[in-house]
């Protein structure tokens, strides 16, 4: 059997580990499901003569050892859980990419010069836990330990019961590996950038980094007929004006930044009174890290500068400053120099959302691969990608993984 074959064969059965009953894949960390995914991953992985083996965590890797150096590894994988009802590509279509592209340079090719890995992460999406890249930051020596110490699911479920209910614990010692020398994630856009533009592959060159913010604007809650327009200190007032300004000066800088007012919590919430308090968020991205950071400054002082004309209190939480992520120049252009050759329609891109490179392009030498999302769907079940494209992003990783572990 080809590469499409392999691939389509895998992906039905894997998406039925999880499946839901509503519609959708849920696969989260540490339940049956999870651990039943990963089982089957494992047994994909021998059936071609991969070594496997767990970490003290779940992270799950296969191996096949390279012929003249193989102290050198060519890594490529992601994530093995879902979100809830999600779909059967973000993270799973990584992991299956990886070994059908392996299995397909093996049958083809014989034995790697390097050594190369399937990594099947063990969680990425903070589905069921309050954690996130528990995987990736287990795998870099990155994770707290004690911030996972006492959480629980929605169910009560505590994560380190869950845990080692599943035959896994903490890490002895948080040690990173010496052997890995690149490391390439295959992944849905989950944007319609591809799809727009009629392209097969993003070339990504850049994770966006990523500001998060609650906003707290406090004024007077009031009776919605008898206060006066001019006497009012309504909130949803100031806080809509924040939020036209504050896009429109997104828009006016335009790609690769994107400003998001995604939640908003107004106080009371009811038809016939002022609101008193409004609650909100603000999400912003841009792949230039002073270029965030200077936009942000703005936005800040545009929010001080509303609340103090209307009256208001204003308390601004930044809860989240993740810096962008470059990826590796070397695999960049590996993946590039492929996709000239092998006549693929493709762009070099950043990508908007986070994803494990970012916290594995650090330490190691990291690129991702971009296949096209339709309607830039993803996280529902209507998550889908013509198979086509799915095929020509498997091809484009086996050669790349050709040039960085047989060349």
């Amino acid at each position: 059997m080809g590469i499409e074959e392999n691939y389509q064969r895998r992906d039905k059965e894997l998406s039925a580990i999880g499946s839901d009953p509503t519609g959708g894949l849920t696969r989260l960390l540490y339940t049956d499901v999870w651990k039943q995914g990963q089982e089957y991953v494992k047994a994909e992985m021998e059936a071609f003569g991969m070594q496997t083996r767990y970490d003290e965590i779940g992270n799950l890797f296969g191996r096949i050892e390279g012929s003249e150096l193989p102290e050198e590894t060519v890594m490529s994988g992601s994530h093995i859980d879902t979100v809830v009802n999600g779909g059967h590509l973000d993270g799973q279509f990584g992991i299956l990419a990886a070994v059908t592209a392996m299995e397909y340079l093996v049958a083809t090719h014989g034995q790697p010069k390097r050594s190369m890995e399937v990594l099947s992460l063990a969680e990425e999406e903070g589905s069921r836990f309050p954690t996130v890249f528990w995987g990736s930051k287990n795998l870099m020596g990155e994770a707290n330990n004690e911030a996972v110490a006492d959480i629980a699911d929605a169910k009560g479920l505590k994560f380190v019961d869950e845990m080692r209910r599943q035959g896994f614990d903490f890490k002895a010692e948080q040690k990173m590996r010496e052997d890995i020398k690149a490391f390439v994630e295959i992944h849905i856009e989950q944007g319609n950038v591809l799809e727009n533009q009629e392209l097969q592959i993003g070339v990504v060159n850049n994770i966006a980094g990523q500001r998060r913010y609650t906003v707290i604007l406090k004024g007077q809650a009031n009776h919605a007929g008898t206060t006066p327009m001019g006497y009012r200190r309504d909130t949803v007032y100031a806080f809509s004006k924040i939020c036209v300004e504050g896009i429109e000066k997104a828009k006016a800088i335009g790609d690769p930044l994107v400003l998001t007012f995604g939640k908003v919590i107004p106080k009371p919430n009811t038809v016939n009174v002022v609101p008193g308090e409004v609650e909100f968020s603000i999400d912003c991205r841009h792949t230039d890290a002073e270029a965030l950071k200077a936009f942000t400054a703005e936005l800040e002082a545009l929010m001080h500068r509303i609340a103090e004309e209307d009256g208001l209190e204003i308390d601004i939480d930044l809860w989240m400053d993740e810096a962008p992520v470059p990826m590796d120049e070397g695999i960049v252009s590996a993946i590039e120099k492929k996709a000239k050759e092998g006549n693929y329609k493709y762009r070099l891109m950043h990508s908007g959302a986070g994803h494990d490179s970012q916290v594995i392009a650090p330490h190691y030498p990291s690129a991702m691969i971009f296949v096209p999302s339709i309607g830039g769907i993803s996280h529902n079940p209507a998550e889908e990608t013509k198979v086509e494209d799915l095929i020509e992003g498997i091809k484009i990783l086996a050669d790349t993984l050709y040039e960085l572990a047989y060349v």
